[in-house]
Formats: structure tokens, sequence, C-alpha cells
């Protein structure tokens, strides 16, 4: 959590200096970040696989398969960086620009693009480093890793944004160079970890393609529901801009207000309970599995739910840190109370979902997400409105249906419970039983 904290600071401190230039600027950084979800997205799903096997092979005792699973996600994830690189030099303000957004806004969102995107490669290996050493249970060494690269990456926004110091006023470009080298600053730290006895896990040469199938198998659908999930938000962000500039960037400050009070912990619940379910079943104990997933469900629903209510009623003052235009500010405290009644069900949804991930079930979660966006945030906004007229109190609508109907239908699966006997199946293939004492 303590991680989370500090890189969704971080990105909050980008809509905050960005927000010092003008609400063009925040619109920039949020559709760029669209793109820039697609390969974090690939980097996730990589990790969702590696973790789930990181954990079962912890709690079995076969850390030789656990490390060879390390090893090839880790090399697959800064190989499928690549093709970003090029994307984000070549296509950049196309992308922006295609959206509807106005010229200077596809600039700025352009250059923005190009910078991180430079980086995709190691923004991959963090990810998949991070979550590879936090399913062999050493959640500490991550922690320290990004929170350094985090507060890098901060200060780095402020003085090369605003120009503080010696430094000259780079603006956006500024706040791009900072996420640039935060991701190349963990990528190396985490591998150099990783390679060091200061953690369980390891590097070993890969030679079992077993291993590669299932870490492609479990990642793939995560990677999918990423991927389809981003596209969907694509057309969701035309529709604001239909609604204008302003209400565009007041979704993303409404959406960056809710992600820096709640994210931290769903993100934190998530990948606890992607641990020990995983380990759990690894030692031969889905009894203990489901227990422990519903127990950490109802942690989260009871803090994220209260924090949810303080969003409610401080949404005012908390999106008034981000923007002083009115009326981005009036839209901005809509979504930001649209995401606080969403959020005990939103809580729900993250961590069943990060249990049924180390139960080697990650079809359900991308069904649930994709079928809840397409009907709540895509269908609700566009049919109700602007179809029916109801405007942007639809949008606000349809953030609500959209989590109601994932959490539901993650909750069915879970509770079903096929993701136990398919886990005994792939570590029977690999060789991963239990170990006995």
């Amino acid at each position: 959590m303590v991680e989370q904290f500090l890189r969704t600071l971080m990105r909050t401190t980008d809509i905050v200096v960005t927000g010092l230039f003008s609400p063009a600027a925040i619109t920039a950084v949020g559709l760029a970040d669209l793109y820039a979800r697609l390969p974090l997205r690939i980097g996730l799903g990589l990790g969702s696989g590696v973790i789930a096997l990181s954990s079962q092979d912890t709690g079995s005792g076969a850390t030789a398969n656990r490390d060879e699973a390390i090893t090839q996600a880790v090399l697959i994830g800064a190989v499928s960086g690549i093709p970003f690189m090029l994307f984000g030099y070549l296509l950049g303000e196309w992308a922006i620009g295609v959206l509807g957004a106005e010229p200077e806004t596809a600039r700025m969102g352009g250059l923005y693009l190009a910078i991180i995107f430079a980086t995709t490669p190691a923004r991959h290996v963090a990810l998949v480093a991070a979550r590879s050493i936090q399913g062999a249970g050493d959640t500490r060494t991550p922690m320290y890793v990004n929170g350094v690269s985090n507060a890098l990456n901060i200060v780095g926004t402020v003085v090369l944004g605003l120009g503080l110091g010696p430094f000259p006023a780079l603006a956006i470009v500024g706040v791009g160079i900072a996420t640039a080298f935060g991701n190349v600053f963990s990528a190396l730290a985490l591998v150099a970890a990783i390679y060091s006895p200061w953690t369980p896990a390891g590097f070993t040469r890969p030679y079992q393609w077993t291993i590669t199938k299932q870490l492609l198998a479990i990642s793939a659908p995560r990677i999918a529901e990423g991927l389809v999930t981003t596209a969907i938000e694509f057309p969701f962000n035309s529709i604001l801009l239909y609604f204008g500039t302003e209400v565009n960037a007041a979704y993303q400050v409404g959406r960056r207000v809710y992600q820096q009070l709640t994210g931290p912990l769903s993100r934190g619940y998530r990948t606890g309970t992607s641990i020990v379910v995983g380990q759990m079943l690894g030692d031969g104990d889905p009894a203990g599995a489901r227990y422990n997933g519903w127990a950490a469900a109802a942690l989260a629903v009871g803090t994220i739910g209260s924090l949810g209510a303080v969003l409610f009623v401080s949404a005012d003052p908390l999106v008034a840190f981000f923007t002083d235009d009115p009326e981005t500010l009036s839209y901005a405290s809509g979504f930001a109370r649209a995401y606080a009644v969403a959020a005990p069900v939103t809580a729900l949804y993250i961590v069943l979902s990060g249990a049924l991930t180390a139960g080697s079930d990650t079809t359900t979660p991308f069904i649930a997400r994709v079928s809840g966006m397409l009907v709540g945030m895509l269908g609700v906004s566009a049919v109700a409105g602007i179809g029916l007229g109801y405007g942007v109190p639809a949008v606000y609508a349809s953030i609500v249906v959209y989590y109601v109907w994932a959490t539901i239908y993650v909750a069915v699966g879970f509770y079903r419970g096929d993701w136990v006997e398919r886990t005994q199946t792939m570590m029977d293939e690999r060789g991963s039983t239990p170990s006995e004492d």
C-alpha cells in the first residue's frame, strides 16, 4: 500500500503541475495516459501471470520453477515494449488528435507520449520484476525501490515542469522526462535485486515450455482485459470531449482524486490477497485460500467504503487542488462523487479479482470488466448522456453501473470455485506439487 501510495502520488503530482498550465494541459496528459495504459496493461498482465506462478511455487517449495517463470516473464516484458517505443516516436501527436483533441492539446499530448513510450521496455520489466518478488513473499523490496523512484519522479516533475532553481521550465516535456527516468531507475534496481541474494526470487536459464505456456495462459486474459478496456476508454473519452474540453479535464481530475485516496489500499489489498491465496493453494490448502479471499474482500469493503464516504463529503475542496477553472471544478466534483459512491463495490471487485488471479483464473475478471464497461461506462454514457439528452449526469451514473455489474460477475465466479481445480491441474503439469514436511 505504501508503494502504491507513492506511485499514485507521482501521477497526482503530474496532474497538479499540468493543472498550473491550463485545462488543455490536463487533458493532454489524460489523453496521453490512455495510450500509456496499453503497455501498462501488458506489464500488469504479465505481472499477474508471474505473481500467480511465483506465489504458488513458493508455497509448494518449487523454487526452481518459480525462478524460471520470473526469468521468462522479465524477458517477455522487455521485448514486448519495443513496438510502443516506435509508436510514440512516429505517431504520438496523431494519436492524441484522432480522439478529437484541439491542435495545441494534441501537440502537448504527443510530446508527452513520445517521451514516456521511449522507456516502455523498462516499464514492463519494472512491473514484472516487482510482481515476481512480491509473489515470493517479499513486498518490502519493491516498496523501497519504487518509493525512491517515485520520489525522484515527483521531484523531477516539479523541478523540470516549473523550472525551479537552475533548471529550465520544460512544462509538459519536463513532466514526461521525470516519468521516463523513474521507469528506467525502477527496472534497473529491481532486476539487480532479483539477481542479488537480497530477495528470495532469482534468475535462471529458462528451458521449460510448460512454464512458458502457463505463464502466457494466465497472463493473456489479463492482458486482453487491459487492452480491451483501454480501447473502450477511447470512445468514452471522445464522449467526454463531446461535452467539452473542461468536462474531459474534470473527469481526469475527479478520477485522480479518487485514485489517490483509495487506489493505494485497493491495489495493496489485491496484491496481498494474490500472494496469500496463491501460497495457500501451493501449500495444498484450498479452504484457507477461499476463506482469506473473502476475509480480504470484507476488509477492503469496510476501509475503502469509509474512504469513499470521506471523498463524497469532501469532493469540492479536494478537486480544487488541481485546477481553479470554475467549469472544470463543477464537473470534477460530480465525477469524484460518482467514484465515491462506487468505492465499496470497486474494492470488492478488485480484491476478488486478485484472489482469482492467484488461482490461475484471469478469464472471469476479464469478462466482468469488459462487459461492465460496455454496458455501464460506454452504453449508459452514449445512450442516456447523448441519445436521451441527460448530459454529464448520465456519465456520472455510468461509472457506478460499470462497477456494480463487474463486481456481481466476479463475486459469483469466486463463489463457484472452479479456480481451485484449475490451479491444481496446472501445478501438476509443471511438477510443482506441495512439499512434504
